[in-house]
């Protein structure tokens, strides 16, 4: 499977009055046909401004953003046109028009690239019926649920048949249902179609889900890039575990007491690995929280622990957890 876009040393810096603002800093990185590739930073941190150099609708400063091998910023504007068809886009806000119906919104693109009438008209029901709103073809958006404006956003951005779908914040907008529902029609439509689909959020959440490999931008650079099994067991970077690691509204019992992130997945799930590390150690740790979770499709298990107060004990545990192939990270290394 090769690239179908590959960014190198991208850099985007924005003028205004005299003032200079790097929104991007030398990011490199690859993302293969017929993957979900997620894109994932906090607010500001420029994830959107680098989709959005993904078709050239933001110019790079310095840098080389290639599309199926070519140079986008090489293009002319009629060959820049040719190959953004094949680069569909999907937002937060829908972006519907609401004085027509959901079958003509989803005809739009195809009406632009001047096909004509019954043709328009049967891609457009083909796509709604790949979202599952047929029935509604001649409805209007203001009449809909949020997460049916999305489906019909995502029958506007397929009937075109692009080879790529970007999704900037597209679930953001949603309650939890629906942005499942939204996902899960994404994945869906990745396996069937197999389409390259580029998300970029700010909800770990999201990229647990459905993403194959995950890029975490931070402050405008690359902090980290990874399948997202790898960087949710052992997160490298300060961005990536602070995106990782539970919320945790507890604190060691003692002001200088130590916590570890404890990781399994679901082959170790049925192993009391706690009670085992009592029985052969003699040691004892505090629980502090729990919780399991689906990513990629595989049951995880993540738990925070407090050490025992001397340090040689705290070894033993760590030292007992890794080698029993738990994932273990010191939680609040990351600040």
């Amino acid at each position: 499977m090769g690239n179908i876009f590959e960014l190198e040393h991208i850099t985007k810096i924005y003028r205004n009055d005299g003032r200079e603002f790097k929104a991007l800093n030398d990011v490199s990185l690859e993302v293969c046909e017929g993957e979900i590739f997620g894109i994932i930073g906090m607010s500001g941190a420029g994830k959107s401004t680098l989709v959005r150099t993904l078709n050239r609708l933001e110019e790079v400063t310095e840098g080389v953003v290639r599309f199926r091998g070519k140079d986008l910023a090489s293009l002319s504007d009629r060959d820049l046109r040719f190959e953004r068809r094949s680069i569909s886009m999907i937002f937060q806000g829908f972006n519907l028009l609401n004085q027509r119906t959901v079958l003509s919104n989803v005809e739009q693109p195809l009406r632009i690239a001047g096909v004509k009438g019954p043709e328009r008209k049967a891609k457009a029901r083909e796509m709604l019926e790949v979202v599952g709103l047929l029935e509604k073809e001649n409805e209007y958006p203001s009449r809909l649920s949020g997460g049916q404006k999305q489906r019909v956003a995502i029958a506007r951005a397929l009937a075109s048949e692009p080879s790529v779908l970007l999704c900037d914040e597209a679930t953001s907008a949603l309650d939890p249902r629906m942005t499942g529902e939204i996902l899960d029609l994404l994945k869906k439509i990745n396996e069937e179609r197999r389409l390259t689909i580029v998300i970029i959020t700010h909800e770990m959440s999201v990229v647990e889900k459905i993403c194959d490999r995950v890029a975490i931008i931070d402050e405008g650079e690359l902090a980290e890039i990874g399948d997202v099994k790898e960087v949710f067991s052992d997160p490298k970077s300060r961005a990536a575990k602070k995106l990782v690691f539970p919320s945790n509204p507890f604190d060691p019992s003692d002001p200088d007491g130590r916590l570890i992130r404890i990781v399994f997945d679901g082959t170790k799930s049925d192993e009391p690995f706690i009670a085992n590390l009592v029985e052969q150690t003699g040691l004892k740790v505090n629980i502090i929280s729990a919780n399991t979770k689906s990513v990629g499709g595989i049951g995880y298990g993540q738990m925070i622990v407090e050490l025992p107060k001397s340090p040689e004990d705290s070894k033993k545990v760590i030292d007992f957890f890794r080698s029993g192939g738990l994932k273990v990270t010191e939680v609040g290394s990351y600040e």
